[in-house]
Order: C-alpha cells, then structure tokens, then sequence
C-alpha cells in the first residue's frame, strides 16, 4: 500500500494501458483521480467504477486534451500526474503510422515545457502492448493479435512485445523510485510473426492458423532492445506465451473472436 493517502492524477483513463494503471494504483492504496473524454458514457467509465476501490478512492472527471486548461483544476493538489492521453488525428491510410508520430510530438513537446518549467518528468515507452483488456472496447496494439488469428496468412514483420501489467507497473514504479530518470524503453520480447504463430499454434493446436506469410520476401529482420534501463525500474517482463494466452483469453471473455 505505498500510495496511502496520496492522491493522483492519470489522464486518458479509459484507455487500454491507463486503464490498468488505475487498476494497480488503486490496489496500492493511492486515490486516483482520472479524467475521462465523456464521463457519462458508460464504455469509458464502467469498467474504471467496478475495479477494487474505485468506490473510495476513484474520482472520475471530464477533460479534453484539446480544450486548453480543461486539466488544470484537475491536476491541482495532485502528488503525481500519469499523462497518458494522446490526440490523433488520423489523415492517411495508416493509423499505426499517425499514432505513432502523435506520441513523439507530444513526448517531444513535454520534455521541453519540463524542462523549462522544472517538472521531474520520466517518460515510458513502451512496443507494441498487448495481455488482458479491461475496457469493452478494442485497441489497436491488441487488434493485432486478433488479425492474426483471423488472417489467412500472416504479415512478414517483426513486433516489440511487451505486456500491459508490465507497461502498468512502469509507470508506477518510475513514479515511486527517486532513481527514476529520463525515458525508458520497454520491450518484453522482439520477434518475426512468424515466430510468434509458432507459441500461438502451441497455445492453440486446434484452431487453423494461418501457416504462411504474405508475401515471398525475404523475413523482416528481429534485433533487441536493450532491458537494462527498464529493468533498473524493478519490472521482471511477463513471458511472451502469458501475454499472448491471456490476450487471446480475453479477446474471447469480450467476445471479439469465438472458438
């Protein structure tokens, strides 16, 4: 319980990763609270009222990202903020792409106003994130586990895994630990599809998953990304085969895929 009586603020709340940061700082004692786009909108806050706690320590509030100072009475006597919201706004055919750009904007646009405003940042970067949905909703990071059970083939490119407790629980800890510093990157696993429909065929030997790739190119490359840094933050990776199972799992508890 190292959040007793401390109060916190995380922005987005409804999303896939915020979601299970209210979660876990709600389980450690700390009240949270959370800003959503539409509080009356059972999709984004449902899910946030039934967690443990939330009763006592969860406090929902309206706030836009794109309605300037709309945050600030939120924030106010606040102990810590967990920024996760992000705006895009999507203009060409790929929303990966623009999802992306939409994060370095802003992380580069907040460690300038840090900077200049004295504000101990730390940022947390995560790969692609995929385990356990708590929202109804579908993201995109776990979308992609689901086109690869429906697909026919699966797309020669290489993903950066990591599990959304793991990215959770970073957040968290470089909140908590004065060691804390700068960005860090977290990464559980890197690996070619093709590789991860090997574990989902072992997880899964029933279903008819796809066994050939999309097209006759040779295999996009795997590499790694160094775990020293995060790992310095305390966080033991989830093993690639439980975040997939409890994706997949999931994906099935919502009824997103059936089998």
């Amino acid at each position: 319980m190292d959040g007793q009586g401390k109060v916190v603020c995380v922005t987005g709340a409804s999303g896939y990763i915020a979601s299970w940061l209210v979660k876990l700082l709600l389980q450690r004692g700390y009240t949270v609270k959370a800003t959503v786009r539409d509080p009356n909108d059972p999709k984004k806050t449902e899910h946030l009222l039934a967690l443990e706690g939330a009763k006592e320590r969860l406090h929902l509030f309206k706030a836009n990202l794109l309605e300037e100072g709309s945050f600030d009475s939120v924030v106010d006597g606040c102990d810590g903020v967990f920024h996760t919201a992000s705006p895009v706004v999507l203009i060409v055919d790929d929303p990966q792409l623009w999802y992306m750009l939409s994060k370095t904007l802003a992380e580069e646009a907040a460690w300038k106003f840090a900077k200049e405003n004295g504000i101990d940042m730390v940022t947390i970067n995560p790969g692609w994130v995929i385990g356990p949905l708590l929202q109804p909703t579908l993201n995109l990071s776990v979308e992609e586990v689901l086109k690869l059970l429906k697909g026919d083939t699966f797309p020669n490119k290489t993903h950066r895994w990591v599990d959304v407790r793991d990215v959770a629980m970073a957040h968290i800890q470089a909140y908590e630990l004065p060691t804390a510093r700068g960005r860090y990157c977290l990464v559980g696993s890197i690996l070619h599809c093709s590789e991860t429909m090997k574990i989902l065929r072992k997880l899964y030997p029933a279903l008819n998953l796809p066994e050939k790739c999309a097209d006759d190119k040779p295999y996009e490359p795997a590499y790694m990304v160094s775990q020293e840094k995060t790992k310095s933050l305390g966080i033991d990776f989830t093993p690639l085969e439980v975040s997939l199972k409890d994706t997949v799992e999931s994906l099935r508890e919502k009824n997103f895929v059936s089998f």
